[in-house]
């Protein structure tokens, strides 16, 4: 009986398959197939980021990192640039330290 995935997975992930028995079905992605199937695995691991907790989380945390990773790769950067312009940003417009809601901006009125 075959299990269906139609997925990206990690590059060992066939080889573990063979290891216990099985034979997995692979293709090798296209340049677009494969950006699009990195957008579907980022969503995946952000959908199990948010139903995980503790030490689960800070796994599927990673995982997304492995995605933003190749997702970098492809826009001919690195993860470390990526990290570079976050902590500009963060320099420049502030961080998350200090858990302020926006809830409303009333518009200046010169009447």
């Amino acid at each position: 009986m075959a299990q269906i995935y139609n997925k990206l997975v990690r590059d060992k992930i066939p080889e573990i398959i063979k290891s216990n028995g099985e034979k997995p079905i692979t293709r090798v992605l296209t340049d677009d197939e494969y950006k699009t199937e990195l957008e579907k695995k980022l969503n995946e691991e952000y959908q199990e980021v948010l139903n995980s907790s503790g030490k689960d989380r800070i796994e599927e945390l990673a995982d997304m990192i492995e995605v933003i990773k190749y997702l970098a790769k492809l826009e001919n950067a690195k993860l470390d640039d990526v990290i570079a312009i976050a902590n500009a940003k963060s320099s420049k417009r502030g961080a998350f330290d200090d858990k302020i809601f926006l809830e409303e901006v009333i518009e200046n009125s010169d009447e």
